[in-house]
């Protein structure tokens, strides 16, 4: 298993103050299954980043992808392989 940092650009703040309880829904449920690892939005509004851990870069871009707020438009996303380091 492998961690991967999925950088998720505001594109729409409206659709996503909309979208967040089902954002939110969606993550808690990754969180039960073990697929997310740390979650967080950015303090100055441009974002967030969700930390997956996946068999592949392949698996990973497929569950960040199912996450409403980059189904309806309103986050854009970049997922890069994460060789983490936890003190």
């Amino acid at each position: 298993m492998s961690y991967y940092v999925v950088y998720l650009p505001m594109k729409d703040e409206e659709l996503s103050q909309t979208l967040r309880p089902d954002h939110l829904a969606f993550l808690d449920e990754q969180i039960e299954k073990g697929n997310v690892k740390a979650k967080g939005r950015f303090a100055d509004g441009s974002g967030g980043m969700v930390i997956y851990q996946a068999e592949s870069l392949e698996s990973a871009e497929e569950i960040a992808k199912q996450d409403p707020y980059v189904e309806k438009g309103a986050r854009g996303m970049e997922i890069k392989e994460w060789i983490a380091s936890f003190a």
